[in-house]
């Protein structure tokens, strides 16, 4: 199961790195703590739609943009055979890292236990902005 906290965590981190700005400068402008804006891109917190428009109008993005990321990773992902479906058998999984292209998003997840994967992105830099993971 891939969590969507963390491919927004993910997808806030990169467009921040893409802006070469640090943690203090978008939580600053956010308003929100540089722990929790760090958890947040970690994927150990979820954020409230508010908490993400704000966020987002700090790394001067619409949250329709981020969003839609987000949902073009998650559609990448699920099209992955076997890693968004439920495994009977957990000792049947396969660690392997699976990895996906859409040519504007890279993803690549690896299979811990039938609830944990660990999905990793990266987008094209040919992009206006340049998001990386």
């Amino acid at each position: 199961m891939v969590l969507l906290r963390r491919v927004i965590g993910d997808a806030l981190r990169a467009r921040r790195q893409g802006q070469h700005r640090t943690l203090r400068e978008v939580s600053t402008a956010a308003n929100v703590s540089l722990g929790y804006l760090s958890e947040i891109e970690r994927g150990q917190k979820e954020a409230s739609s508010e908490l993400l428009a704000a966020i987002c109008d700090a790394l001067g993005a619409r949250l329709s943009e981020l969003l839609g990321e987000v949902s073009s990773t998650l559609s990448l992902a699920e099209n992955m055979e076997g890693v968004l479906v439920p495994v009977d058998d957990p000792a049947a999984i396969d660690p392997v890292r699976k990895v996906a292209t859409d040519g504007r998003v890279s993803v690549s997840v690896r299979q811990d236990s039938p609830l944990k994967a660990t999905l990793h992105t990266k987008r094209n830099a040919k992009r206006d902005v340049i998001y990386a993971a």
